[in-house]
């Protein structure tokens, strides 16, 4: 079986070598595994762009190469006309050719895809929607009309399409879907365990005694440096932000979320992973605030530091402004790091309506107040890592790679 990928989502060619953004690649890996061949059908870029990539391990046919094009604006769409045209054409023959026909939504390309998919009716075809099938959320025109034409069972036929969280009066094209990250051996190899990462030496003194104290403290001294003391006491809180330096992923307010705990008199750090266009600007926020000693850029780091500051930290905040199936959410209950996130997409259904985690209203003082009165309760903490851990332990790499398999059945 020969399976085409179509997507915006580039092939990095480097020094004759292909490389994939490294989540898609180790995604791209299931994939192939059930395929006689692969191909690509996708923009390549000749540098990496700052994008953390990794080499592909599996053998690919040669890529058919989309031009990338913009239709933010009326100049941009004139141009985009002649790219979209010849990539239309590029499509149609790379689908005759295909017996198994996999859309990487949403996206420019992508709606091209969805165009000339039709056309091909008898043929198995699979759409992996990434980003926010919410119908009442607002986005974009050509998003929504990719949504209509892959839900239009008249138009899309043969075709299931992989959305993220369980939504009401879809029609039988549109299967609720999920990611993984972690197979089943990470967790038999494992010597994590929740209460490991819960620093709690004197176990006389309670979290609310220990915040009630630094409460106390701040109330007699209001200089930072008095403030600063008093996070002496037991418990250090360790926060955790994922994702890329952008503002749709609001880096700024995981920031400002952990300064303000640290005004209130608690003991906080807070390390952010990942590269972006905003970096320079948290980087000035963190130095003219002084938050050097409670906040650190540490850039894109591999997998197993990441899995690493998973287990090691106490919660994961991610304020973003858009999402599919936020991995980072599901991979930091996988090792009982609570999440702390905005209620986009299907965020509320994974993180239990608020039972594995903290969902986020974008009010600084009321957030930092519901983030309070968990760090103030060590079992409600205990309870949402523990239920958070076992719900997305539901969704390994090897239910993911035997979902993949029955699809290319």
């Amino acid at each position: 079986m020969k399976l085409l990928v179509i997507s915006s989502a580039p092939v990095v060619e480097l020094d004759g070598k292909l490389h994939l953004y490294a989540p898609y690649e180790k995604e791209m890996q299931l994939w192939a595994k059930h395929a006689d061949t692969i191909q690509f059908c996708c923009p390549i870029w000749r540098e990496d762009k700052k994008l953390l990539i990794a080499p592909v391990s599996f053998e690919v046919e040669k890529v058919v190469e989309l031009q990338e094009f913009d239709i933010t604006s009326f100049s941009n769409k004139l141009k985009a006309i002649p790219l979209a045209l010849v990539a239309l054409v590029k499509i149609f023959k790379a689908m005759k050719q295909a017996d198994h026909i996999h859309l990487r939504c949403p996206g420019n390309i992508a709606l091209l895809a969805c165009l000339v998919q039709i056309l091909f009716s008898n043929k198995q075809k699979t759409a992996k929607y990434a980003g926010n099938w919410d119908p009442k959320s607002q986005q974009p025109w050509s998003y929504r009309l990719q949504k209509w034409i892959l839900s239009t069972t008249f138009l899309t036929r043969n075709m299931q399409v992989l959305v993220y969280g369980e939504w009401p009066n879809q029609t039988k094209n549109i299967k609720p879907f999920f990611t993984a990250t972690y197979g089943v051996d990470e967790i038999q190899n494992s010597e994590f365990r929740i209460q490991n990462k819960w620093s709690l030496p004197a176990q006389s003194k309670t979290t609310e005694n220990n915040f009630d104290s630094a409460q106390s403290d701040k109330k007699d001294n209001n200089s930072l440096s008095l403030r600063a003391e008093s996070r002496t006491n037991e418990n250090q809180f360790k926060f955790l932000f994922i994702g890329t330096l952008s503002p749709g992923k609001q880096p700024l307010y995981a920031i400002q979320l952990v300064e303000e705990l640290y005004k209130k008199g608690l003991r906080v750090t807070l390390e952010l992973y990942g590269e972006g266009v905003l970096r320079k600007e948290l980087e000035l926020y963190i130095a003219q605030n002084k938050l050097e000693p409670i906040v650190t850029l540490k850039g894109n780091q591999s997998k197993e530091t990441v899995l690493k500051a998973y287990q090691s930290h106490h919660f994961l905040i991610l304020p973003s402004k858009s999402e599919g199936w936020p991995k980072v959410v599901a991979e930091a209950m996988f090792w009982g790091c609570v999440p702390i996130a905005s209620p986009v997409s299907c965020v509320p259904y994974m993180m239990g309506n608020g039972s594995r985690g903290i969902i986020l209203k974008e009010q600084l003082d009321f957030d930092v107040n519901q983030i309070v009165n968990v760090l103030k309760n060590l079992e409600v903490y205990l309870k949402m890592s523990s239920e958070g851990q076992s719900w997305s332990r539901q969704f390994t790499t090897d239910k993911f790679e035997a979902e993949i398999r029955k699809l290319l059945k």
